[in-house]
């Protein structure tokens, strides 16, 4: 009587295939997003520079110099709130030359990725995708 019924299940070999297709999606999908991800992190450290040269311009206009000092709040360094993949800070901020960097973390992925500005709005860009550029680079292959 069993021997009329048929079995339910998989193979050995079907589940292996299985598990061999899925390993391929993983290797190709895992990098694409983990690239997504850099990207969405550098964006937001390029967005956080780009504010913090406002402020310091509001600074200038305020106190007619870049270096810290007067009333207020300092707007360089002062800790930007939800900034987590980049500290910005500003190495030279004297009476009329500014440079403000942002340097990627190493625990978001983002080691090596450092970019500045300056006074003038000039901005550079060093990435370990083995490029520096006097741009922002923010994906492979831009600028």
């Amino acid at each position: 009587m069993r021997s009329n019924q048929k079995q339910r299940g998989f193979t050995l070999i079907e589940l292996m295939i299985v598990v061999v297709i899925v390993g391929i999606l993983g290797a190709v999908a895992l990098p694409s997003y983990q690239d997504y991800v850099r990207r969405g992190r550098i964006a937001e450290g390029l967005a956080a520079l780009s504010d913090t040269k406002v402020k310091m311009e509001q600074w200038y206009q305020d106190h007619r110099t870049y270096a810290a000092g007067g009333i207020g709040t300092y707007p360089c360094g002062a800790g930007l709130p939800g900034i987590r993949s980049f500290a910005i800070d500003c190495p030279t901020a004297n009476d009329n030359n500014l440079t403000i960097r942002a340097t990627g973390y190493a625990a978001a992925n983002l080691d090596g990725f450092v970019y500045t500005i300056n006074e003038a709005g000039s901005r550079t860009s060093a990435t370990p995708w083995g490029n520096s550029a006097t741009c922002w680079i923010d994906k492979k292959g831009a600028c």
